[in-house]
């Protein structure tokens, strides 16, 4: 796996752990001021990503389109709680690099381009750092103030629009009997006799006197007729409701506690 060569592109890439658990998704990088190189990532973890935490760079990797830690995932979810509301300090910074167990040297700096020391130099590294740190504990970290910070997590909650499936409307067409009774009509023959009568009389002998003779009428009848035409009935839509229910989540968070340690008084 090739040595991590350009920074210009790490913000927005996925972080892997040495394992390939994923890490989160750079949100910041933290540039060392005198040399240059980005020294830590901020990255959005925890729950729904709403938690913000250092990650060194030293010893980033290419790995595909996402970029390899030599860090547990594990360091980083018990990593200290730093504010990414700026520089970071001197004291935040050799924190953090305790903590994941980089090498801080007397220059209090570091590169994303080599893996963690190895071997004697890298234990010179760490004295060097744990003595320095130690100096600047017991020189400065106590005597410029007579009280301490306590803080503790937050555990912050919130939602994503998520797709949960998909409706449609489809339109099919079924075939049904439909019986109808319509009235038809139809004509009869129907023989009617009159009586010669001083009115009629000269219609009738209006002929000869003895012949032969057709009459014929045509009869007519009705017939039913079909006719089929398309008629809109309704339109139908689909629309969404939101519905609002009741969710618990839970998470683990750190909170510091103080206590006083008289060493006169057991």
């Amino acid at each position: 796996m090739p040595d991590l060569e350009t920074h210009q592109d790490l913000t927005g890439r996925t972080l892997l752990d040495r394992d390939g658990e994923k890490l989160g998704k750079v949100d910041e990088l933290y540039v060392d001021q005198e040399g240059g190189q980005p020294e830590w990532a901020l990255v959005h973890s925890g729950l729904f990503g709403t938690k913000r935490t250092f990650v060194p760079l030293r010893g980033a990797r290419d790995d595909g389109d996402d970029v390899r830690l030599p860090i547990e995932k594990a360091s980083m979810k018990d990593a200290p709680h730093v504010d990414p509301d700026g520089a970071l300090t001197e004291d935040e910074e050799r924190m953090l690099f305790e903590h994941y167990g980089v090498p801080y040297t007397s220059e209090g700096t570091t590169t994303a381009t080599g893996a963690p020391g190895t071997g004697d130099d890298a234990r010179v590294d760490r004295e060097r750092g744990s003595a320095t740190a130690a100096a600047a504990g017991s020189a400065s970290g106590h005597s410029t103030d007579d009280a301490m910070t306590r803080s503790e997590e937050e555990l912050r909650v919130g939602t994503e629009r998520v797709e949960r499936g998909r409706a449609r409307l489809r339109k099919y067409v079924v075939t049904e009997e439909v019986e109808r009774t319509v009235p038809v009509r139809r004509e009869e023959v129907r023989v009617e006799r009159e009586p010669i009568t001083d009115e009629n009389v000269g219609r009738a002998t209006g002929g000869p006197d003895i012949s032969e003779d057709d009459h014929e009428v045509v009869l007519h009848e009705e017939r039913p007729v079909v006719d089929k035409r398309t008629v809109p009935k309704e339109r139908v839509r689909m629309t969404t409701d939101t519905v609002t229910d009741e969710e618990t989540v839970s998470d683990e968070v750190r909170k510091e506690r103080i206590e006083t340690d008289d060493e006169g008084r057991r």
